[in-house]
């Protein structure tokens, strides 16, 4: 072959493997070959989604090229999202997880399309120093991307790779919002920003009862504990989502912080016998990784809220600044009259959170026995009415109104039971949009947000409303917001931020939000081809207009869109509506 053959470009180069696939394949050889595919799979669509080419899915690897550094770091991150969501109920043990490489640098091409050169050594040697599931970039990369992704950079020095003669400065990537400049984390790497207010994650608590049915009760301590902190305006606290990563691993404190941005972490641990119940509990200063503040709580189980509210008030007592109890706006709590109750719903709040049906079908089982046990405990009412609620949404009811029937007749329940309860608030604030009643959806959301400001999904609903309500680039920020407590988010909401970027006019910040997600669906499409045939994009529009018509050959704007619309504004119904006529999608 002749050199004149031979092509010289600068490429961004994805490199990827499986972490373990030889421990895997030697535990579950068919399971694992299932799941390899259904990762390349993942891999496939968003490499093409995110304007790049595959060059080989040999064996567990993967090797990818693209035309920009964000083409590829997008797909990396949506990649990792979507591999991550579709574990399901897969035990930790058996996820498959990709370490991926990432770097900017010149390839030579061949005219069969297969690349070589340094740039793609480096990109696999990157992939190398990268942890299960994560994303390791060189500097050219982070230098290119900088500023323009929900993505923060931790910086991990020079590394030493083999047979590559130069250092490589390496970045690690940390999903999540980066619209404002990149700040100093408490190691003095760039990119993770802290919050102003004293910032904290809880950590998943320990369960040293040896009984592996006691697992839901150390889970559902941490998150009523999280829960709890999160009532306190003065904090900026990471959600459950994000918290409940770190379980069952062994966690390097700083490590942590230095990914989340955040200064303090809480850990502790429980263990239960009989009616007894001891927690341990300590606060760190992940810069120092000094030892705040430690206690040991031994009570009877009936104590188990005055102990929950005896942690979070030490904790609160010795954040800078010194906050004071009293000067707090906190709700207050309604502790079940029955501890079997208490502890039904503990475990039905982990099942719900799995999301899929059988799971929802005990959890189902659990909330009816807790409301049997203590009828006037209005969080087990509040938490029926939310597993109704994920049934209605996955379909997964026999009967549609009757289910939504029963969903407000738990929600009145447990608003009239306790009035102080965030979660009855946010779910009253979701029903009343969607019934098109939004005075009563923005009293709800009041109370939800001023109950609990550091719930992601409060945060994110709050973002919705105001897309909603005609204030779009507001709705935008709170978007964003919820994206930082929980860097782990649903993909949905990037649907809600590219909605809301949308009402806006920021067309081409909306089709970027509308690439985050893995396997859109006819709506998505359809708001992709509203946007393109917004920015006269033609191809694209008339592309994402037979992807809709091959999700639902009978779609219309009436039946499928509308409905759906909820704006305030005639204005924004009006371009809603327009745009997706200039996709030329039927009425």
């Amino acid at each position: 072959m002749s050199g004149a053959e031979l092509r010289q470009r600068l490429a961004a180069i994805l490199a990827a493997d499986v972490a373990g696939y030889s421990r895997l394949m030697a535990g579950d050889e068919r399971a694992t070959v299932a799941a390899l595919d259904a990762a390349r799979r993942v891999f496939a669509s968003q490499i093409q989604a995110h304007h790049g080419r595959v060059i080989d899915m040999a064996g567990d690897s993967v090797l990818a090229v693209f035309e920009t550094a964000i083409g590829a770091v997008s797909a990396a991150l949506a990649v990792q999202q979507g591999i991550e969501s579709s574990a399901g109920a897969v035990s930790e043990d058996r996820r498959m997880r990709f370490r991926i490489g990432v770097h900017l640098g010149d390839v030579i091409e061949k005219p069969d399309g297969s690349i070589y050169g340094d740039g793609v050594n480096i990109a696999a040697r990157l992939e190398g120093l990268a942890v299960p599931g994560g994303i390791m970039v060189s500097d050219a990369i982070q230098g290119a991307v900088r500023g323009k992704l929900a993505a923060g950079f931790v910086d991990q020095g020079e590394q030493t790779v083999k047979n590559i003669s130069h250092p490589v400065r390496a970045f690690s990537v940390v999903a999540g919002d980066s619209s404002s400049p990149p700040a100093t984390s408490a190691a003095g790497a760039p990119g993770v920003q802290f919050s102003e207010k004293p910032s904290i994650i809880v950590l998943p608590f320990t369960n040293m009862s040896g009984a592996p049915e006691q697992e839901f009760f150390a889970d559902g301590l941490t998150e009523d504990i999280l829960t709890d902190l999160s009532r306190f305006r003065e904090l900026f606290v990471i959600s459950r989502n994000t918290s409940s990563k770190y379980k069952g691993q062994a966690v390097d404190v700083k490590k942590v912080a230095r990914e989340l941005g955040v200064r303090y972490v809480v850990e502790g641990s429980v263990r239960k016998a009989g009616n007894r119940v001891r927690i341990t509990v300590q606060l760190i200063d992940a810069e120092t990784d000094h030892h705040i503040w430690a206690e040991r709580f031994d009570r009877d189980l009936e104590d188990i809220f005055a102990v929950q509210d005896e942690v979070t008030s030490a904790i609160v007592a010795t954040l800078p600044g010194r906050l004071e109890a009293d000067a707090r706006s906190r709700a207050e709590r309604k502790p079940p009259a029955n501890m079997a109750a208490y502890e039904c719903v503990l475990e039905a709040k982990i099942l719900h959170h799995r999301s899929n049906r059988d799971d929802n079908l005990r959890a189902a089982g659990l909330i009816e026995r807790a409301i049997e046990l203590d009828p006037r405990y209005g969080h087990a009412h509040a938490w029926r009415a939310c597993i109704l609620g994920q049934q209605w949404g996955y379909g997964w009811c026999e009967d549609r109104v009757a289910t939504e029937a029963a969903i407000e007749r738990e929600l009145d329940v447990a608003l009239g039971l306790d009035e102080n309860d965030s979660d009855v608030h946010r779910i009253l604030a979701a029903v009343s949009v969607v019934r098109n009643d939004l005075d009563k959806s923005i009293y709800h959301q009041r109370r939800a947000l001023g109950l609990n400001p550091n719930d992601d999904l409060i945060v994110v609903q709050q973002g919705e409303l105001l897309t909603w309500l005609g204030q779009a680039e507001e709705g935008i920020e709170w978007i964003r917001k919820a994206m930082r407590l929980n860097p782990y988010h649903p993909e949905r909401f990037w649907f809600h931020l590219a909605r809301a970027q949308f009402v806006a006019r920021r067309y081409a910040d909306s089709i970027e939000s509308l690439r985050h997600i893995t396997a859109p669906d006819t709506l998505h499409h359809a708001l992709f081809a509203a946007c393109h045939a917004r920015l006269g994009n033609d191809p694209e529009a008339i592309a994402h207009r037979a992807e809709v018509f091959k999700r639902a050959p009978a779609f219309s704007i009436a039946t499928h869109c509308v409905p759906i619309l909820h704006y305030r504004r005639e204005s924004d119904l009006a371009h809603h509506l327009d745009s997706l006529r200039k996709a030329e999608l039927p009425d």
